[in-house]
């Protein structure tokens, strides 16, 4: 027996679905239930009209009524932050468990608190262990086989063994599925600590290639001496640098976060809803796919120096295809790609010891735009990447610094007044006599960066220096 949560919302919904005849908790809820964990997900099986049911239900809490599938008589019921989806029983409780997909998802509880398991989830949830309940489970609905994967980092349990053979077995079969169920899963498990494991398990299992195929040009792809590892290996470490970088997972010497400080600001960026996954699993996408463009850029000069040159513009190229594959929003493509294209930037900043300048900070956040912080950790985990286990810390401790100064000039920047516009476009069509187009432009921005740089602060100094570029150009 398992005594029910209780809370105002779910007393009344106890009594309302006790008034309903045979109606059941199922899924996911009874194992999160079970486990302790919070959820805000129920699922409830209803023997009868799940429709008529939920649309009671909806009125009878107060909440919202989203029909999921009139065909299937499928319905959600959103009230105070939690999502109850009510579903028609397919014949009996134990034929309807039978068609789920894994043990510890085919349990059900009664409104009196009885578990009612017969699989075996039970005993699978105390071993810790994701096990389908056939390999059917994965010919019916092949986003199973990611679905697995996200588990068993989402709860940290193993997949038995038989299952992970029925997962290699049917791994090919992913691309039945529609790209906006593929995409949810990635992100989900790209949202979760340590998900560089969860990477990794999609490699060891064949998923990897089959979700992004691009990747599979990077296996074997060798690298100039400082790299650790090849192309694609570097590219699954990288993911685990960022889960490092945002103490999400280990990997690296503690000493290796010294410098690097998430403030509430960072934080609040970093944990920000994008696409409905935090702004984070978006980064370690970019860590994952940064040098998808390296393998068709590859050359080898004489005296055998490997170089890459334009991988990153090629990179975010590829990506386009890719994100349009799995369904990603404009806001988030664009994103992923700028990281991309910018990610060796941050590094080339700080040369020789010496901080960046203001302009070239002012030029950084411009051109990168919205993906310039997150830019910023990429290029932080690319350096661990790359050096792995031969991280040299004087090296890396001037690329932390560098950064940490970066962040703390554009922190300083957002907190100060805006700096007045000291002359616009008018101005410089009178006093100058220039003709609109692209030379006002121009102009305009470079006293934008003039000013962010603190060569110049009132209007006579704007003018002298609008002046001198255009003695400069010869116009």
């Amino acid at each position: 027996m398992v005594s029910l949560k209780s809370s105002l919302l779910n007393e009344k919904l106890w009594a309302l679905l006790r008034r309903e005849g045979k109606v059941y908790l199922v899924g996911g809820y009874v194992r999160d239930m079970m486990l302790g964990r919070e959820t805000r997900d129920m699922d409830i099986a209803v023997d009868g009209s799940a429709l008529e049911v939920a649309r009671r239900a909806a009125a009878a809490l107060g909440g919202s009524f989203v029909l999921l599938d009139q065909e299937r008589g499928m319905a959600r019921v959103v009230v105070e932050g939690f999502s109850l989806d009510f579903v028609p029983l397919k014949g009996d409780l134990t034929s309807d468990l039978a068609g789920r997909d894994f043990t510890v998802d085919a349990m059900a509880l009664t409104l009196d608190g009885e578990v009612v398991d017969p699989f075996g989830g039970r005993q699978d949830l105390e071993a810790r262990l994701i096990r389908a309940l056939g390999e059917a489970a994965f010919q019916e609905d092949p986003v199973r086989l990611l679905r697995a994967v996200r588990l068993a980092g989402e709860l940290g349990f193993e997949i038995e063994g038989r299952t992970r053979g029925w997962i290699s077995s049917h791994a090919g079969e992913l691309t039945r599925v529609a790209g906006e169920r593929v995409r949810e899963e990635l992100m989900r498990l790209l949202s979760l600590p340590r998900a560089r494991e969860g990477v990794g398990l999609l490699d060891r299992l064949g998923l990897l290639l089959v979700l992004i195929p691009e990747l599979g040009e990077a296996k074997g792809v060798g690298q100039p001496p400082e790299h650790y590892w090849d192309v694609y290996e570097h590219s699954l470490a990288a993911v685990g640098a960022v889960d490092f970088l945002l103490r999400q997972g280990g990997g690296w010497p503690e000493e290796a976060r010294e410098n690097l400080s998430l403030d509430p600001l960072l934080q609040e960026h970093f944990g920000g809803l994008l696409g409905g996954f935090p702004r984070w699993s978006h980064l370690k996408l970019a860590a994952l796919v940064h040098d998808i463009g390296k393998p068709r850029m590859k050359t080898t000069e004489e005296g055998g120096r490997i170089r890459f040159i334009g991988h990153p513009q090629e990179g975010a190229a590829m990506l386009q295809d890719v994100m349009e594959r799995l369904r990603f929003s404009r806001r988030e493509t664009e994103l992923v790609q700028a990281m991309v294209i910018h990610h060796l930037r941050p590094a080339q900043m700080g040369r020789d010891g010496e901080p960046p300048t203001r302009r070239a900070i002012y030029r950084y956040f411009r051109d990168a735009g919205e993906a310039a912080i997150d830019t910023l950790f990429l290029s932080l985990a690319d350096h661990l990447a790359t050096r792995g286990p031969r991280l040299e810390m004087a090296e890396w401790q001037r690329h932390a610094r560098a950064t940490a100064f970066i962040l703390e000039e554009h922190l300083r920047s957002l907190r100060e007044v805006p700096p007045p516009k000291l002359i616009d476009g008018h101005d410089l069509m009178g006093l100058f006599h220039l003709p609109p187009g692209p030379i006002l432009g121009e102009l305009l921005e470079g006293l934008r960066e003039a000013q962010a740089a603190g060569e110049v602060s009132t209007r006579e100094e704007a003018l002298a220096w609008t002046e001198k570029q255009l003695k400069k150009e010869g116009s």
